[in-house]
């Protein structure tokens, strides 16, 4: 026997108690049979097979190769097996170079398993050794002559049989080998196989074999008449079509002559009850035909029936309307969203509309605001509060208007575009439909998908829509359509033309507390396995969490520091060493870490030079320090911090209207002419620009000449002309919202802008104090503190 051991168990396992000398150790296979006197590879890889192998080697003991019943099953037991396996020997135990184990087994004897030993890493089996019978006589001698024709008749059918194979069929004398031979080689299942293994007797088993032969003879000789009759019609021309031809003729030899009537039945069907209008229902029936004309095994076949699977599940019918309820819908857009009162008021009136014309053209609704103030999940309470199914696209980096529009379905892959498929899958033509990051779309050598929105957002021209997939109009008219953006600079003016804007702004500290209290406590207890019962987070601790460790207009990042403080509490009751946790202020610093955020507007402004002015980002507001200094030399200007270009000429306007008020201002003559003054904003790696720092910049050049501080509660927007007038700016309702948030008490606003008060939250209105700015004057005596 010639077998390559595997090494000696490493050193680090415990030593295994000895196998029982009786018990034989059983190897499971999945899908192979090994029958007596049969050598036969096996692959083995779970675990527990590799290390029973490896231990019959090394005791030089037989195995028990025994099938298991599911072969998707990894971890086996005893009653995964069949009672009845083989005992073989292992001849070569062989690990490859890649790691993978092979055995090499001979059967010996047919053995029935009567009980399992337990207590080892690997299945252990006692049983009886089932001797071969020794019969003769006229019956099994009929039998065996008629099982070896048929293994001859086989061999002969079959290309390049091994002639060592043949030699062992012609010398095996033996009725009970010759079966369990042809059984190993017969392309069976394993159920088939292990059905002769466990047929003892002489006479079934050989009836057995010969029954699975009469049928593999079957199937031969009908593939080689098949063969013979279609090798004659190949030429270079037909050669292509040989797999078509050999099917046809199979179907011939079933008595089917290929026709799929149920299935065109079927679809005829489906095209009658999808409610089509008219024109689409012409193009249908005109696919359908085709597809008739067209064989299964064209490439064609799946192109046309792909396409008329799509026409058959978009929803062409109107569906019945529920009708809208306003008080109900105020009840919705209250329970999931706090504060936003004004956009809350314009979807009730929405609502309204649709209800009263429900056949009217109705505008598109663009959500713009900053991230994590609820746009998206504004449009999912629509949905909710119109009873109607509800669907999202994101158009975030879509650069292709195949994304849109879809492909022609010349391609091979050709899909609709992301809208049809989306009102697919909403199943309905009224659904509320959510185009989401609208202000993210690219463009590329693909074409403009911004250009291709133009069509499916505009009431006049999305009523016949024309998808390149479909090429019959789609009516998108009844769809709600709502998009929403960060910042509307980025989406060109003919789209933006297109919907009605609604601003988002951040949310207050009061808002931020409220939506902590009622939203996303709860919503973290729930994705931590937490109950209410078992932690809490106080107000103060949420107010500490909200000014000391976020600084958002959203909510995003509030949620965030509030699951991480919750994790903590879930470590210890999962620990079991808390049943019950109350966080409070003293706790967040154990939990969060140090504050990241403090309040340093007094200590920037404490000096003369600093200002504090307002500043709009894609995120939110902000406040923006202008920090000027002045040193000897020949009045030249410095500026740093990644200003842009705007910004830039808002410094040198405010230099000129503070040269040319010099002496108003009490500034020392020549001071200007004999110094180099250095503007610089902070954060330099963020580039800045824009004209609404002005004010702030010709504050912090008069309060640096002047030697008068700028007072520390103070903050202020506006855009200068050299006439020294303040004009107005935008994003005041964010930059306000930003002050109150950082500590800022009194604000310095153009005059102009006086039509955004109403804009702002009654909370901020309440705690700040507003300064109207008609001219530069005006800031100069609100601001600057007594010399």
């Amino acid at each position: 026997m010639n077998i390559a051991k595997p090494g000696p168990a490493p050193s680090g396992q415990p030593a295994m108690q000895p196998l029982p000398a009786d018990a034989l150790i059983v190897l499971p296979t999945r899908n192979l049979v090994l029958f007596p006197e049969m050598v036969f590879p096996l692959a083995i890889g779970r675990p527990a097979t590799v290390a029973a192998a490896q231990q019959a080697v090394r005791e030089q003991r037989q195995i028990l190769v025994v099938l298991q019943h599911d072969p998707e099953k990894a971890e086996i037991g005893p009653d995964d097996l069949h009672r009845t396996g083989t005992v073989a020997n292992i001849v070569r135990y062989v690990t490859a170079p890649d790691g993978t184990h092979h055995v090499i087994c001979q059967g010996v004897q047919r053995f029935r398993i009567t009980e399992f030993v337990e207590g080892h890493p690997f299945l252990l089996a006692r049983g009886l050794h089932v001797s071969e019978p020794s019969g003769s006589g006229p019956e099994i001698e009929a039998r065996f002559l008629v099982l070896q024709g048929q293994v001859r008749e086989v061999m002969d059918l079959l290309p390049q049989v091994p002639p060592e194979l043949r030699q062992t069929v012609e010398a095996t004398e033996s009725a009970g080998a010759l079966a369990d031979l042809a059984a190993t080689y017969l392309d069976s299942k394993p159920a088939e196989k292990q059905d002769i293994l466990e047929t003892v007797e002489l006479v079934p088993r050989l009836d057995k074999v010969s029954a699975l032969l009469a049928q593999r003879l079957e199937v031969l000789r009908l593939s080689n008449q098949i063969g013979q009759s279609t090798k004659a019609s190949l030429d270079a021309r037909q050669r292509e079509m040989l797999l078509r031809e050999q099917m046809a003729a199979i179907q011939r030899e079933l008595g089917d002559d290929g026709s799929n009537k149920q299935e065109m039945a079927d679809l005829e069907k489906a095209i009658t009850d999808a409610k089509m209008p008219p024109e689409v229902e012409a193009v249908a029936r005109k696919e359908l035909r085709r597809l008739q004309r067209t064989p299964d095994a064209a490439a064609e076949h799946g192109m046309i029936r792909t396409y008329l699977d799509t026409l058959i599940e978009l929803p062409w019918a109107l569906p019945e309307a529920p009708p809208i309820d306003i008080p109900e819908a105020r009840k919705v857009l209250d329970h999931d969203h706090y504060g936003l009162e004004k956009i809350k008021l314009r979807i009730v009136e929405y609502l309204a509309v649709r209800k009263l014309a429900p056949e009217g053209k109705a505008p598109i609704l663009c959500f713009v605001g900053p991230p994590g103030v609820g746009k998206t999940s504004l449009g999912q309470s629509i949905a909710r509060a119109m009873g109607r199914k509800f669907a999202r696209v994101s158009l975030g980096g879509v650069h292709d208007e195949a994304e849109i529009r879809g492909h022609r379905r010349t391609y091979i892959g050709a899909l609709p575009g992301n809208i049809i498929q989306a009102i697919r899958k909403a199943g309905a033509r009224d659904c509320v439909l959510m185009l989401d990051e609208i202000d993210k779309m690219g463009s590329g050598v693909h074409g403009d998908p911004s250009s291709a929105m133009l069509e499916v957002l505009d009431p006049e021209q999305n009523g016949t829509f024309r998808d390149n997939y479909l090429d019959v109009p789609f009516d998108l008219s009844r769809v709600v359509f709502i998009t929403t953006a960060n910042m509307l600079e980025t989406i060109p003016g003919p789209l933006r033309d297109r919907m009605e804007i609604i601003g988002l702004t951040g949310y207050t500290a009061g808002e931020k507390l409220e939506i902590a209290k009622r939203y996303l406590v709860r919503r973290q207890l729930e994705a931590n396995g937490l109950k209410p019962e078992q932690a809490a987070i106080d107000d103060a601790a949420l107010k500490q969490i909200i000014a000391g460790y976020t600084r958002e207009a959203g909510v995003r990042n509030l949620e965030r520091e509030i699951g991480r403080a919750l994790r903590h509490v879930a470590v210890e009751i999962a620990e079991g060493t808390a049943t019950k946790v109350q966080i409070g202020v003293a706790d967040l610093e154990k939990l969060l870490g140090p504050l990241r955020f403090e309040n340093d507007v007094a200590m920037r402004t404490s000096v003369p030079g600093v200002a504090t002015g307002l500043a709009w980002t894609p995120v939110g507001g902000d406040i923006l320090f202008i920090e000027a200094a002045l040193t000897p030399g020949g009045g030249k200007l410095i500026l740093t911090g990644q200003l842009g270009e705007v910004m830039r000429e808002s410094v040198l306007a405010a230099l000129t209207l503070v040269k040319g008020q010099a002496a108003a201002l009490g500034i020392e003559a020549g001071l200007i002419d004999k110094s180099d003054i250095h503007v610089h904003v902070p954060a330099g790696a963020t580039p800045k620009d824009g004209p609404s720092a002005g004010v702030a910049m010709f504050m912090a050049l008069t309060s640096l000449l002047t030697g008068r501080t700028i007072r520390s509660d103070t903050a202020m927007t506006g855009e200068i002309s050299l006439r020294g007038l303040v004009l107005p700016v935008g994003g005041i309702k964010e930059k306000v919202v930003a002050a109150a948030a950082a500590g800022i008490t009194r604000v310095m606003l153009p005059a102009r802008n006086r039509r955004d008060y109403e804009e702002i939250p009654e909370e901020v209105r309440k705690a700040l104090e507003f300064v109207w700015l008609e001219r530069v004057e005006d800031a100069v005596g609100a601001a600057l503190a007594a010399a």
